[in-house]
């Protein structure tokens, strides 16, 4: 494995069996690669006493011998030494910055499904949360000189215990001042622990509030609010500079103490060993040799300490990172069942928004069957919403359930169940990239006779093909090089497509003008015609011609359900409205 780290890249399918749930699970995996590092680690530090052990050669040997062929022969030695210890020393940087990536590899899918799942297990809540960047922090730190450093530490005993071999007063002297350090470590860590914390939210909501107001640019240009926003994004700014001022400060009194400690360590080290020479105790060669292995005993605490702030943020993300797999963990049923095509049963439905616990939709039965079409109607933030928003499975259900053919809607994974759901939401928001992708959800396996199909039952065929580059034609970013009303159609177009069991949609004729209105009433009898359930939150009455049941919801719950030609007329005599005597219909312009 470490052979294969160095010279290639090792990844792991996305998504595979062996996927990990946490990041200690991702580090397991490439155990074998960090024993490689630790016994790289290890030969690097019994390298690193090449120059002491030259010195103490030089000033023993060859400068009492005068012997120019010894100096040749332990140049020489030491010269292949290094050249050892540099080609050791790239080779672990290799394996790091690899062993970095193949963690992220390894945790990238389950976090960026963490990353979607978030808004709907949390709703608002989920700001904060960013899995993503979390991840990003965690690879930082493993390729950066960070773990080198951890893995050098261990090693300290090597470099005291030579020092001890020396001189025993020496040894004394070098292992209190690395006590000493290793104590102010801890303080370190200890202190910083807050400020870090307090810096990382500081971070995440500046870069929430920059995310959020450039999501509602045309609104802050055209009302004029410019100028308050740049005052909220100072203050915002001036939150997160007190907060790394804060944390860098108390990083450098510590990094500073450190770094001034060991100076005076082996300068008195120096002083001590050349008080020991005088008295004959010691050589001359031990004099030079044990200040300069003090310092490169006490080396990797410094540089430890240096990058304590990207310690302490990968921990920190570490343990956020950790709870949202934890929450996500991937519990997709064994059994596979076939795809819904009979019945949708409601029973005792109660839902609300993500880490809500009231109810803002509640008392939902009925059954649907192949076929059918049902008209949900209401005023305005009566639940209608909730409801279709569960019933599609984006927002869990808090009581009763949802079910298709019989089966509850969490035995199907979601990837396979997803397949036999069209759903058109009131905001539709396309990806980047052609029309075609946009329309085939981007699938890998795309079917262009079900392109064409779910375009003509949308009658987007002839609006797609006058675009010069046809369904290859790129919508930009959201779908902006298209107006309102050609995105919505291509969203009901991608919610029709590979003829899915259920369809929702949600106000599908608030963008379409009379001709896009007759189309859609259309492509609903269609698709009825071919087995599909189709349920509409609709406003309009023209959007219930081609439905042929009526869900009433008001106040957040289910107010009567049944015939359009029942429930419609009692609908409009209870708002003291005159029955239409006839069928509504759709009148094409």
């Amino acid at each position: 494995m470490t052979h294969s780290l160095i010279w290639g890249k090792m990844t792991k399918p996305a998504g595979s069996a062996s996927t990990p749930l946490s990041v200690m699970g991702a580090l397991k995996q490439s155990r074998g690669t960090l024993w490689g590092v630790a016994a790289i680690s290890l030969i690097i530090n019994l390298l690193m006493l090449t120059g002491p052990m030259f010195m103490l050669q030089v000033y023993d040997r060859v400068l009492a011998s005068h012997s120019l062929a010894t100096l040749a022969v332990i140049a020489l030695l030491a010269g292949g030494l290094y050249v050892v210890y540099g080609l050791l020393e790239g080779t672990r940087t290799r394996i790091l910055t690899r062993f970095a990536q193949e963690v992220d590899t390894r945790l990238s899918s389950p976090s960026f499904r963490s990353n979607l799942s978030l808004p709907l297990m949390l709703g608002v809540k989920a700001k904060p949360q960013e899995p993503l960047r979390d991840l990003e922090s965690i690879r930082q730190f493993c390729a950066g000189p960070g773990p080198a450093a951890m893995f050098d530490v261990p090693w300290m005993p090597i470099y005291i215990g030579f020092v001890f071999a020396l001189h025993f007063w020496l040894g004394v002297m070098a292992l209190g001042g690395a006590i000493v350090i290793f104590c102010l470590v801890l303080a370190n860590e200890y202190l910083s622990r807050t400020p870090s914390r307090e810096m990382a939210q500081a971070s995440a909501q500046r870069n929430r509030f920059a995310q959020d107001t450039r999501a509602n640019a045309e609104v802050i240009r055209a009302m004029g609010m410019g100028k308050i926003f740049a005052q909220q994004w100072l203050d915002a700014s001036s939150k997160l500079y007190q907060t790394q001022l804060k944390a860098a400060d108390r990083a450098t009194v510590f990094s500073v103490t450190i770094k001034t400690l060991r100076f005076l360590l082996q300068s008195g080290m120096l002083a001590v060993a050349a008080w020991l020479t005088i008295l004959q105790e010691v050589s001359p060669g031990a004099m030079i040799a044990s200040s300069i292995i003090t310092s490169r005993a006490l080396a990797p605490i410094e540089a430890a300490v240096a990058q304590w702030r990207a310690f302490v943020a990968a921990r920190q993300a570490r343990t956020r990172l950790d709870k949202l797999l934890a929450a996500n963990k991937n519990g997709e049923p064994e059994t596979e069942l076939p795809l819904p095509c009979e019945r949708l049963d409601v029973a005792q439905l109660a839902a609300a928004p993500p880490s809500e616990r009231s109810p803002t939709f509640q008392g939902g039965q009925f059954s649907l069957s192949a076929g059918e079409g049902l008209a949900i109607i209401g005023p305005s933030g009566s639940g209608k919403t909730t409801l279709i928003r569960t019933l599609v499975g984006v927002w869990p259900t808090l009581r009763g359930d949802v079910r298709f053919d019989g089966a509850l809607a969490s035995q199907w994974p979601p990837h396979v169940l997803g397949s036999a759901i069209g759903y058109l939401p009131q905001d539709v928001e396309l990806f980047e990239g052609t029309i075609a992708q946009n329309i085939c959800r981007f699938s890998e396996k795309r079917d262009d006779e079900a392109i064409l199909a779910a375009a003509r039952l949308a009658s987007l065929h002839d609006l797609i093909t006058a675009f010069p580059e046809g369904y290859d034609t790129r919508v930009g970013p959201a779908g902006a090089r298209l107006s309102a009303g050609q995105r919505q159609r291509i969203g009901l177009a991608r919610a029709l497509y590979g003829a899915p069991f259920l369809v929702v949609l949600d106000e599908p004729n608030s963008n379409l003008d009379s001709e896009g209105e007759a189309a859609l009433t259309e492509a609903i009898r269609q698709i009825r015609s071919k087995g599909a359930i189709v349920i509409v939150v609709a406003h309009r009455p023209s959007a219930l011609a081609a439905l042929d049941k009526v869900l009433v919801v008001k106040d957040g719950t289910q107010q009567a359900f049944g015939p359009k030609d029942e429930v419609l007329p009692k609908v409009l005599a209870g708002q003291g409205k005159p029955a239409p005597s006839k069928p509504l219909q759709v009148v094409t312009v």
